[in-house]
C-alpha cells in the first residue's frame, strides 16, 4: 500500500469506564490510566494506529478531558491532526459522523479507522496488517467491522453473524450477515459451537464518502445537527469545540444501531491476534499474565497463599496484603477500595450506582484532580479547613482568581512559585509561605523548569472547588 492514501486513526475517548472502578471514574476514566505497563490505554491506542500508512489521529473527547489528551500525546512525542470536543456525550453514531464530515472537508477521499481508546491489542504489527488489508474494501465503498475471532462463550460482547461460506480465518474481508445483540449464556455457547461468529470489536473502516452516504439513508436525522455542530464549530486553544446548542438537538445512538445493523454494505476483518476491551477487572487479570500460582500483584500488593486473585494497591502509602484468598480481586485506592469474587466482577457497576445514590462523592471524583496546569490532591478536609497538594507544571500557571467564602496559606516546598496578590507580584521559594486573604485576586505561576509543589491550607465557611470567580485564564475556563 506504498502508494493508498493515508488511513486517518479517529480515537473515541469520551467514556467513563465504571466497570474498572475505583481505579476508572466519571472524572478519570480508565483509557487515562495505566491498566497495563507505564503508558496509558489511551497512549497505546495512539501509538498502535500510527506508522507507515496512517496519518496523524482525530480524536473526540469530552471537555473535562481535553488537556489530559495533549498532555498524554505530548508524553509519546505525537500530535492530533484535529481535537474534536464533544459538549456532552450523545454515543457514537454522532461522534463518527461528525468526525466523517470533518475529514470530508479536507479529504473528500480520505479513510477513517474509528477505535475506542481503552482497547488492548498486544500485537499491534499484526493489527496494522490486518487494517491494511481491509483498506481496499473500504475505499470500494464496504463499511468494514472487525471482528474477533473467539476463545469462549462471552456475554458480555455483541457478535457478528459471517455469512454462509465466509471464513472465519480468512486474512482478508468477510461477507457479513448480521449484527447479534448481548447473547445469554447459552446462546453464546452456541455461537461458539458453531464456528462463523466472531466478537464485535466495535472498530471500524470506512471511507468518509462510504458512511456518510449511510447516515443519509439510514439517519437522516442526525445530519443536520451535526453538519450545524460542525459549522458553529469555535477554535479554540488547538481544539475544535462543536457548537453546543447544535449537539443538543443531535439524537443519542450508537453506530450499530444507526447504521451497521441497517446497511446492506457490510464486511468483517476477521482478528485472531490478540484483543480485549478491559471491560472488568476479571479482563485486567488475564491481560495482566497471571503467575503459576494465577495471582497478579502490584508493586505494593502482597499474595500469602491466593490462587487466581488480583491484588493492586495504586500508592505507594498504602501496602494491600491477601491471605488465603481465592480467585478474589481487591484494588486499592486512598479514598475507596473494592473486594469482590472475580466471577462477579461485572456487578461493579451496581457498586458505583449504590454509592452514587447514597451521594458518595467516590462514585465519580478521582482522589487526584487533574488540570490543564497540573494536579491536586486533599490530604486533609475538616469542617472549615483543608489540606490540599498542588502540582504545578514548568511554565504552567492557574488562572488570576479569587474566593467569596475562603482565604488561604500557601507553603512553597519544591521548586519556586511567582505569586500575584491584589497589586503585589514576588517569588515565593521552597520553605516560604505567602498568605491570601479571603477576597483577594491571586495568581499562581511556576516560572522554573521543575514542577513547583507547594502546600495549600484553606480556611472558610464553604471549600468547594465552585467558589472560584476567574478574571484571566490561560486555558480558556470560564
Amino acid at each position: 500500500m506504498t502508494d493508498a492514501p493515508p488511513i486517518h486513526p479517529v480515537i473515541l475517548c469520551g467514556g467513563s469506564g465504571t466497570r474498572l472502578w475505583p481505579l476508572s471514574r466519571k472524572s478519570y476514566p480508565k483509557q487515562f490510566t495505566p491498566l497495563l505497563g507505564e503508558k496509558s490505554l489511551f497512549q497505546a491506542s495512539v501509538r498502535r494506529l500510527s506508522g507507515p500508512g496512517f496519518a496523524r489521529p482525530v480524536i473526540l473527547t469530552g471537555e473535562p478531558f481535553r488537556f489530559i489528551v495533549l498532555e498524554q500525546l505530548a508524553a509519546i512525542e505525537t500530535g492530533a491532526q484535529g481535537v474534536l470536543i464533544e459538549p456532552e456525550g450523545r454515543n457514537t453514531a454522532p461522534a463518527v459522523l461528525a468526525a466523517a464530515l470533518w475529514l470530508a472537508a479536507r479529504d473528500p477521499e480520505a479513510l477513517m479507522l474509528v477505535a475506542p481508546s481503552d482497547h488492548v491489542i498486544p500485537d499491534a504489527d499484526t493489527f496494522r496488517a490486518a487494517v491494511r488489508a481491509a483498506a481496499p474494501r473500504a475505499q470500494a465503498g464496504d463499511l468494514v467491522t472487525f471482528g474477533i475471532r473467539p476463545t469462549r462463550a462471552e456475554t458480555g460482547y455483541g457478535w457478528l453473524e459471517m455469512a454462509a461460506k465466509a471464513d472465519p480465518d480468512a486474512v482478508e474481508p468477510q461477507p457479513l450477515a448480521r449484527f447479534v445483540e448481548k447473547p445469554d449464556a447459552a446462546r453464546a455457547e452456541a455461537m461458539l459451537a458453531a464456528g462463523n461468529y466472531l466478537w464485535n470489536a466495535g472498530i471500524f473502516l470506512l471511507s468518509v464518502r462510504a458512511v456518510i452516504a449511510a447516515f443519509e439513508r439510514h439517519a437522516p436525522d442526525m445530519l443536520a445537527p451535526v453538519r450545524a455542530a460542525l459549522e458553529g464549530a469555535e477554535d479554540d486553544l488547538g481544539f475544535t469545540r462543536l457548537d453546543a446548542p447544535a449537539w443538543a438537538g443531535v439524537p443519542e445512538n450508537s453506530i450499530d444501531y444507526a447504521i451497521m445493523e441497517r446497511a446492506d454494505n457490510l464486511a468483517v476483518m476477521p482478528f485472531g491476534a490478540g484483543w480485549s476491551d478491559l471491560g472488568d477487572w476479571q479482563a485486567v487479570w488475564a491481560e495482566t499474565g497471571p503467575d503459576g500460582d494465577g495471582n497478579v500483584t502490584s508493586a505494593h500488593a502482597t499474595a500469602l497463599g491466593c490462587t487466581g486473585s488480583l491484588l493492586r494497591s495504586e500508592t505507594d502509602r498504602q501496602e494491600l496484603v491477601g491471605i488465603g484468598l481465592r480467585d478474589m480481586i481487591a484494588v486499592a485506592m486512598p479514598d475507596a477500595v473494592i473486594v469482590a469474587p472475580r466471577a462477579e466482577s461485572q456487578r461493579v457497576k451496581e457498586a458505583v450506582a449504590a454509592l452514587k445514590e447514597r451521594g458518595a462523592k467516590q462514585a465519580s471524583e478521582f482522589p487526584v484532580d487533574h488540570r490543564p496546569w497540573g494536579w491536586f490532591e486533599s490530604l486533609a478536609i475538616g469542617e472549615r479547613f483543608q489540606v490540599k497538594r498542588i502540582v504545578v507544571k514548568p511554565g504552567a500557571a492557574l488562572s488570576l482568581q479569587s474566593h467569596h467564602h475562603r482565604s488561604e496559606h500557601w507553603i512553597v516546598v519544591q521548586g519556586t512559585a511567582r505569586v500575584t496578590v491584589d497589586d503585589e507580584v514576588r517569588l515565593i521559594g521552597e520553605n516560604e509561605s505567602v498568605y491570601i486573604p479571603l477576597g483577594a485576586v491571586h495568581r499562581m505561576e511556576n516560572p522554573g523548569k521543575l514542577e513547583m509543589v507547594l502546600i495549600e491550607v484553606q480556611t472558610g465557611s464553604y471549600l468547594g472547588e465552585d467558589d472560584i470567580v476567574r478574571y484571566e485564564d490561560v486555558y480558556a475556563r470560564t
